[in-house]
């Protein structure tokens, strides 16, 4: 077998099972561990794979921070679709919270109230493009602001959402790992977001399903911690039986 029908094969089992041990690839090719070794580093370097912990990935599931006006622009049809489905769970005179991110933006577009509606912010975007609706009552949280989010964090935030009340939270995340939890890659922004949970009768969780098998720098929860999750389509089924397992209702929006 040549060097290239095994790169074939590895990526073949990784787009199969999204993971695959170096053992598993040792047995699969008959040829010795290093042999594999070498084989992943190869395809890492290409950008093919991620190599962890005696494991090939087929992406890397560790996030780095990005604008946000660059994050805006991925899976821009999906994020809409979610923010549609997140928009009808809103129920007349709730109060509710909302994170940072570009998910929340779609989720702020999306929002029609024929009633009256309080909504608790960390985006100054979310407060802006909810600023057109008269029968909104916005609550802008104060405190420092973070330039790639145009989101604010800190204990000022934290302090106000200590004395409040909400039926929803509607959370934005950078990753969802089914084991590790929910995770965003800033350590402040994922404080901030326990407080809001903590404040919250309703955790839901908005994420295209680029964001499943990912991990961000800092985790906001575990698992057990979400009541919703509204995702788009891509996800896998195999994701959709675990959710369903750990009681986490999934929203899958078309």
């Amino acid at each position: 077998m040549t060097k290239e029908e095994r790169h074939e094969m590895i990526m073949e089992a990784l787009i199969k099972h999204g993971s695959v041990l170096v053992s598993d690839l040792v047995s699969m090719l008959n040829v010795s561990a290093v042999t594999v070794r070498k084989d992943l580093t190869e395809l890492e370097k290409s950008d093919k794979l991620y190599r962890s912990h005696g494991k090939a990935v087929l992406v890397n599931p560790y996030i780095n921070n990005r604008p946000v006006n660059e994050k805006e622009k991925h899976a821009a049809d999906e994020k809409h679709a979610i923010g549609r489905e997140a928009a009808r769970l809103i129920t007349r005179n709730d109060s509710i919270v909302i994170a940072s991110g570009t998910t929340v933006h779609a989720l702020a577009r999306n929002i029609q109230p024929i009633h009256k509606l309080t909504v608790v912010s960390a985006s100054l975007a979310v407060s802006n493009i909810l600023s057109q609706h008269d029968n909104i009552d916005i609550i802008q949280l104060g405190g420092l602001m973070r330039h790639s989010s145009l989101s604010v964090v800190g204990e000022y935030a934290a302090r106000f959402l200590a004395q409040c009340s909400f039926s929803k939270l509607y959370l934005g995340v950078d990753g969802i790992d089914l084991d590790y939890g929910i995770t965003t890659t800033e350590i402040r922004e994922a404080a901030l977001n326990n407080k809001m949970m903590d404040a919250a009768e309703k955790t839901i969780v908005l994420a295209d399903s680029s964001k499943f098998g990912r991990r961000g720098f800092a985790k906001i929860a575990d698992m057990d911690a979400i009541d919703i999750i509204i995702t788009d389509a891509g996800v896998s089924p195999k994701i959709v039986k675990k959710l369903e397992d750990m009681g986490i209702e999934l929203i899958i929006a078309e």
